[in-house]
């Protein structure tokens, strides 16, 4: 039996249903705690960016957390390093924005994720160099389309 005195396995015949109960707190938690509009559109936007093929970029060395600090430089910018296989990307992020190369040096196009922003495409050179003028605010991820091949890094706070 449990607490309410109904042998376990009974709830049929005690004329309980589950799955009202479960429509009605569905319904509940719709009017009084809804999901925010933007919420839903970032996981609308998340969903819509999966790449079922892409790999994952490995973080392999973030300064923040490998490097030492250098005394004197208080805003050093920070240093990422990204690997998935034979493809190295290292950034460099900074207040005005990202520098990097992918490593071989290969033509690719690259896009800096961000929220709910789209997807803001980054030129890249013959040796695999790359810029962009907006610093990332907020989580980012870089997607990276080089030779019918696509990899996504991981998601990391500015």
């Amino acid at each position: 039996m449990d607490e309410s005195g109904i042998p376990e396995g009974d709830f049929e015949a005690s004329g309980f249903d589950g799955d009202l109960l479960e429509e009605e707190l569905r319904q509940a938690a719709t009017v009084l705690d809804p999901v925010p509009a933007a919420l839903l559109q970032l996981a609308l936007d998340a969903y819509a960016l999966h790449d079922l093929d892409a790999r994952i970029a490995e973080l392999t060395f973030d300064s923040l957390v490998d490097a030492l600090p250098v005394r004197g430089v208080p805003d050093a910018p920070r240093m990422l390093t990204f690997r998935a296989g034979a493809v190295t990307v290292d950034v460099e992020v900074t207040g005005e924005g990202l520098i990097g190369q992918v490593l071989p040096p290969q033509s690719a196009r690259i896009e800096v994720l961000g929220g709910p922003q789209t997807a803001r495409p980054v030129t890249v050179d013959t040796l695999g160099r790359f810029t962009s003028d907006t610093p990332p605010a907020g989580p980012f991820a870089l997607r990276l389309r080089a030779g019918g091949e696509v990899i996504v890094t991981e998601w990391l706070r500015a």
